[in-house]
């Protein structure tokens, strides 16, 4: 990797990001704090979006920053990790279980559509 590609990479992530904070609080003005919809959406279109890509022909240095940088600063496992453990410590068993299998069924599924749809191209 060059250092300019290494920027590139660090750059996208940040941006996605900013992208993901700027959702999620979109999402939670909407919804509001009783359950974790933001960062689902954030982890379901990140999917989708990154499996509609990884089919495309591309030029591997865009495959990195789009892919590594801006979907894999976009998406959070982290968030979803914690957020399920929260919520099971708050004694919502049942929103921590799930969200917990929503996020995680609901990225595969995104995903799979996502290639589904990018094979189209």
């Amino acid at each position: 990797m060059t250092p300019l590609l290494f920027v590139a990479v660090a750059a996208a992530g940040g941006l996605g990001a900013a992208l993901r904070y700027a959702l999620d609080v979109a999402v939670r003005r909407r919804t509001g704090e009783r359950f974790p919809w933001g960062i689902l959406v954030v982890n379901l279109t990140g999917a989708l979006a990154l499996g509609i890509l990884s089919p495309l022909p591309a030029d591997e240095a865009w495959r990195w920053i789009i892919g590594t940088g801006l979907l894999g600063g976009y998406t959070t496992f982290s968030a979803v990790a914690v957020t399920t453990a929260l919520l099971a410590e708050e004694g919502r068993t049942r929103a921590s279980v799930s969200y917990g299998v929503v996020s995680f069924v609901g990225s595969v599924l995104a995903a799979a559509l996502g290639l589904s749809v990018g094979s189209l191209f």
